[in-house]
């Protein structure tokens, strides 16, 4: 029978990574490789727009960065010295080629691509506006809403429009878009996802993460500020203050679990933000034990933290398979807990007999946790101590991150107590809310009048107005439905 198993619907799930590059002889294939280095935001699709100078030329395709932008022929149909480049999955709007971004459009002024991470949280009433004033939707992509509102401004200049547009968006939002004249980059006034700009030889590049940069040679230069519009061009690089700024609040997931351990944000080593988690769950909830044993991968820098903070040595308990994809034939005598072991086997030679602190960075189902802990137990663990580098996810997210609604998150519906005995594990604990923060530099713990990051699946603090929040995306628009087999 076929078996379909995606551990990452017990993980929460970043929805895109974006850059873009202006004024390079090789613009798409350096957009090729920086997005290989985002591929851990988003491997349902990936897409590359690029421009000539005359014409704009778009590749989207569903599947890894490696699956389709290594060929010689694709990459021969992206000429140009300018590029966009997008990778996703899917939060508003289905698994469908036009929804793979960046989206295109041609305007009055001329060619324009956008692509976007993060979620518009006004967007279903946006579309409605814009349908009853006359717009045609070609996708069910939030994103479509910024191509529409820029095509529909009345401004003078790609630029202005393109920030006229964002005046009418609410929500989290890093966005790289190209136009015949320039690359902008914009985001959102509490600048919750991020968006950083660097510099290849002459030439300026926007990326997600830092890592981005590292991959192709890049020079950090700076963070997009929160509320800024960044505009490229062959004059060099304008800053603009086109949104109402507010007080910055960085999306404190990022640090946890979203971006890539070697990225910087903010200054702050995203690796070392993370072990700082682990010490600091060590001071907070110790357990006598004898080993430190990580869920990997993401478990693994915090487990070394706690190990450290605890003084007892960090073992690879748990071997995980990388080369497991999303389907998988399952034999039809399987084994129990088939999903889970094919991608994690337990070391049993580490874990029989020791009393074993298991540390993981979230628990959103729950599903994985259960599974794992049953296989420790077969294995001979004596002990199992079950320690969370962040507090209890107990919120849905609705700014770019794929999240459960609420009755699926399992710190929602049971107690500490009760997560204990539903995963099976000796004890539990996670690391608190003013933990996570001391750990992030701030010593007097979470302001809850002036709280530095997003934490809303945490406190169920939540920044802005969430317009669109119980009203339900159409899977298909209704004059149209589509069978893609790319």
């Amino acid at each position: 029978m076929l078996y379909f198993w995606d551990q990452d619907k017990d993980k929460l799930r970043e929805e895109c990574g974006v850059f873009g590059i202006w004024g390079h002889n090789e613009a798409a294939t350096i957009t090729a490789l920086a997005l290989h280095s985002l591929q851990h935001r988003g491997q349902e699709a990936a897409g590359i727009v690029s421009y000539d100078k005359r014409h704009f030329h778009s590749e989207r395709r569903f599947g890894l960065v490696s699956d389709n932008f290594t060929n010689k022929k694709v990459m021969d149909r992206l000429p140009g010295e300018s590029a966009i480049g997008h990778v996703r999955y899917s939060t508003t709007g289905e698994s469908a080629i036009r929804n793979i971004q960046p989206l295109y459009a041609d305007l009055s002024l001329g060619g324009f691509a956008v692509a976007h991470n993060g979620n518009f949280t006004n967007a279903l009433k946006l579309r409605e506006q814009l349908v009853f004033d006359g717009a045609i939707f070609q996708s069910t992509s939030d994103t479509e809403a910024v191509l529409q509102l820029t095509a529909k401004s009345k401004k003078n200049g790609t630029v202005a429009r393109f920030a006229d547009a964002l005046s009418f968006v609410d929500g989290a939002y890093a966005l790289v878009a190209l136009s015949d004249d320039n690359l902008l980059g914009a985001r959102d006034p509490f600048g919750i996802r991020p968006l950083i700009i660097g510099k290849l030889g002459d030439s300026f590049v926007l990326a997600s993460e830092t890592c981005a940069l590292d991959i192709i040679g890049a020079e950090f230069l700076r963070e997009v500020e929160n509320g800024e519009l960044v505009v490229i061009s062959d004059a060099g690089i304008k800053s603009y203050k086109a949104l109402n700024r507010l007080p910055e609040r960085k999306c404190i997931f990022e640090y946890i679990y979203f971006a890539r351990p070697d990225s910087v944000i903010d200054g702050l080593s995203v690796y070392e933000c993370r072990k700082e988690f682990g010490r600091r769950l060590a001071l907070e909830s110790h357990v006598p034990s004898d080993i430190v044993v990580p869920v990997p991968d993401s478990g693994v820098p915090a487990a070394l933290g706690y190990a450290e903070q605890a003084g007892l040595n960090f073992e690879l308990g748990i071997i995980r398979n990388h080369y497991v994809g999303r389907t998988f034939i399952e034999p039809q005598q399987s084994s129990r807990a088939f999903g889970v072991k094919l991608k994690h086997n337990i070391n049993c030679e580490v874990v029989k007999d020791k009393r074993v602190v298991l540390v993981d960075d979230s628990i959103v189902r729950g599903t994985t946790s259960v599974k794992i802990v049953e296989l420790m137990r077969e294995a001979g663990a004596k002990e199992i101590h079950m320690r969370i580098a962040s507090p209890p996810i107990k919120f849905p997210d609705f700014y770019g991150i794929d999240t459960p609604q609420s009755e699926q998150l399992l710190a929602s519906t049971k107690s500490l107590t009760e997560i204990k005995k539903f995963i099976g594990v000796d004890s539990l604990d996670f690391l608190s809310l003013d933990g996570l923060y001391v750990a992030m530099g701030h010593p007097q713990g979470r302001d809850p009048l002036n709280p530095a990051f997003t934490d809303h699946c945490f406190s169920g603090d939540y920044p802005t107005a969430l317009i669109d929040q119980g009203i339900e995306w159409p899977s298909e628009p209704s004059q149209l439905a589509t069978h893609d087999t790319h």
